[in-house]
């Protein structure tokens, strides 16, 4: 077999990924080199070699991402390795294929001077709880359909479909100091929803002087009508949030938080109303707030924000 002799040896299997350390020369140093030409062909990505392992006509693409197969085909000496030998080499060079994450970017210019605003009016409602709240608002939807997810059972489970898959919309304020959130649904949410919202946000916070109330871009936020309501209520001061700036509003982990124990998987298809009311008995829950529901979506603890209010 071509390739390297550290391969070829009879224990080379048994060689532990973390026993780097040994005598100069030998297996050690060529499983080193090993690694380096590995490390070299998985940065570089997949190329022409991978491309001829998988594409099916002349004119297929490269994959964009590696495989144990396309590694075989792009590394002259695993060529005639199993798949199964592929990763085992893979495990002697202590490396992995892994799962990928996300990088979340805001394409906003002004995305510095907006998180800057967000922390000064974080910090001001902390400093100031009896007179400044902020709020974090935000919209989603409720699908009568349940969504599919993992759950416990003798075999797998099945999501049911009946009827229409109809939606429902909620939207919402979560309070960043006391988890209090507020809440108005119905089966639309546009301007004129967005504008009796904040007419429930000025009642339901009477008591103070000033109300930021933190969202994201959406259009409807934005709108003349909208603007113009806003007009009556002198409290209340929109905060514009950087576009495309999901992690900067910690009201969209309590829809996860909906989805994760409401909506996925549940039993209620043929009872539509029954649906709605449990995402509202959920919300209900933190209609006086609640330090579970900060520490659940990062307003308390060690996080960015949690950090940027209890420093204030």
């Amino acid at each position: 077999m071509a390739g390297y002799s550290y391969m070829r040896a009879k224990g080379w299997q048994d060689s532990g990924p973390t026993n780097t350390v040994g005598p100069v020369g030998g297996p050690f140093a060529e499983r080193e080199a090993m690694r380096e030409e590995l490390l070299e062909t998985l940065h570089a990505g997949p190329g022409e070699a991978a491309r001829q392992e998988v594409a099916v006509g002349e004119r297929g693409p490269a994959p964009s991402r590696w495989t144990l197969r396309t590694i075989r085909g792009s590394v002259e000496w695993l060529t005639e390795y199993t798949v199964s030998g592929v990763w085992r080499v893979l495990h002697a060079c202590d490396l992995r294929l892994h799962a990928a994450c996300a990088r979340l970017f805001s394409p906003d210019p002004d995305y510095r001077g907006k998180v800057r605003r967000l922390y000064r009016c974080l910090r001001d409602a902390a400093r100031h709880p009896d007179t400044v709240v902020a709020l974090f608002v935000d919209e989603f939807g409720s699908q009568r359909w349940p969504a599919v997810a993992p759950t416990g059972g003798s075999e797998a489970a099945v999501a049911p479909r009946a009827g229409n898959n109809q939606q429902w919309r909620t939207i919402g304020a979560l309070t960043a100091g006391t988890g209090q959130v507020n809440y108005l649904d119905g089966y639309i949410v546009g301007r004129q929803q967005v504008m009796e919202f904040y007419t429930q946000l000025d009642r339901a916070y009477a008591a103070v002087d000033l109300i930021y109330v933190i969202q994201d871009n959406w259009n409807s936020h934005t709108h003349p009508d909208v603007r113009a309501a806003l007009e009556g209520y002198p409290r209340i001061k929109p905060v514009g949030l950087p576009t495309y700036a999901p992690w900067l509003n910690p009201i969209e982990k309590l829809w996860r938080w909906v989805r994760q124990d409401v909506l996925k998987m549940h039993r209620w298809v043929e009872d539509w109303p029954l649906v709605k009311q449990r995402v509202r008995n959920f919300l209900a829950q933190f209609a006086h707030g609640s330090p579970d529901l900060l520490r659940y979506v990062g307003l308390r603890g060690d996080g960015k924000l949690a950090t940027v209010i209890h420093t204030a």
